[in-house]
């Protein structure tokens, strides 16, 4: 619309007054990107959330590009088609830490991964990227059960230093008070460390999913401590990848133009030059 002489004369800055429809379709592109405001706040906010949280968000800005862009008919397509085609450069490949981390969130399990995967990722990549986190899951785990062997292992070895020096002392005074006691927590501690028909992961994963009605109130690091006597190895494992922050940068920096700062090409780097890069940092 051309410029309004009254306007023109009250602000020196003046130079084009929006119609109707230009209003319309600002509103159109605010409701569009609301949904990725909220999001911003929750994985760039003060308060940290856990990694868990992360990949129910990346489901929800993924379904939001596809259903836009089918919409040829609107004119935030073209607009759209880059975002999305910055979205799939991005996240192409699976991130583990967010797949692991969603798995170990007992709202989840692999449900969500089986639910989640075929929106954000191609037909073809689905199956493959399902299989890396469930292999990729069990790896990890394992890891973590040979580590409680060795601790394991390291505490019967004190513990039968500390028993013979017991009895010992029993022996000298006459008296076996605790021997029996002391022989059998030793037994215990043998039978808890042979690793079980079924392991806990596949017991925690076999259960279903926990229902929650108030979702926001949910702490899965408290349900963890909760069932630490049932799950002691996969409790240590998924308290340390919950505790992993889904990232450190302030939200007001989410949306800073570091684009127009630094060129199109470094401004650009894939998922596996940038962790080379920040790995070399240190």
């Amino acid at each position: 619309m051309k410029p309004n002489l009254y306007h023109a004369a009250r602000d020196a800055t003046y130079t084009f007054l929006p119609s109707e429809e230009d209003w319309k379709k600002v509103s159109v592109v605010c409701s569009f990107l609301e949904k990725f405001n909220e999001i911003t706040h929750l994985i760039s906010g003060s308060e940290y959330p856990t990694s868990n949280l992360f990949l129910t968000e990346l489901y929800t800005i993924k379904k939001l590009l596809n259903e836009a862009s089918a919409d040829e008919g609107s004119f935030i397509v073209e607009m759209v088609n880059k975002m999305k085609t910055k979205f799939d450069k991005y996240w192409g490949d699976s991130n583990l830490l967010i797949s692991i981390a969603a798995v170990l969130d007992p709202r989840n399990k692999m449900k969500l991964i089986e639910w989640c995967f075929p929106e954000i990722y191609s037909v073809g990549d689905t199956i493959e990227h399902i299989s890396m986190v469930r292999e990729t899951l069990h790896m990890l785990y394992n890891e973590y059960v040979e580590a409680h062997k060795t601790s394991v292992d390291s505490s019967n070895v004190q513990s039968e230093t500390q028993r013979e020096s017991s009895i010992g002392r029993s022996n000298l005074n006459g008296r076996g008070r605790g021997k029996v006691r002391a022989q059998f927590s030793s037994y215990i501690k043998n039978v808890d460390s042979v690793e079980q028909v079924k392991s806990e992961l596949e017991v925690y994963l076999d259960e279903g999913c926990v229902i929650c009605e108030d979702e926001t109130g949910f702490d899965a690091l408290s349900w963890w401590r909760i069932n630490n006597l049932k799950f002691r190895i996969l409790t240590k494992m998924a308290c340390d990848v919950l505790s992993i922050p889904i990232t450190t940068v302030a939200s007001e920096s989410t949306f800073s133009d570091g684009g127009r700062v630094i060129d199109p090409h470094r401004a650009s780097l894939g998922t596996d030059t940038v962790q080379i890069l920040l790995c070399a940092s240190y």
